[in-house]
């Protein structure tokens, strides 16, 4: 990933990335041909970001900062998606 892009959020969400938000985050994430990563603050691995399992695995939690990293053709595009997928919610309204 020598010309990857980075960008990074706080995750906001009153539960944080948990089933719903990690199953929105990958569909959306699966919609980009652009190879794309996450991790959370606090590790160094990267996970595919198109993999619920990997992405449920990292059990981020509010407050917690996500990392995305892509490369491809449309990779601008998927991390703007993805940032604002976290911006909104996980387009979700916690109770």
């Amino acid at each position: 990933m020598a010309d990857a892009t980075e960008r990074s959020i706080v995750i906001t969400h009153q539960v944080g990335l948990h089933a719903r938000p990690s199953v929105k985050l990958t569909k959306l994430a699966k919609s980009f041909d652009a190879d794309i990563r996450v991790r959370g603050e606090g590790t160094e691995d990267w996970v595919d970001a198109k993999s619920i399992v990997r992405v449920m695995g990292l059990k981020l939690r509010e407050g917690t900062t996500i990392f995305f990293k892509a490369d491809g053709p449309d990779a601008a595009q998927a991390l703007d998606a993805l940032v604002g997928l976290v911006e909104r919610d996980f387009d979700e309204h916690a109770a």
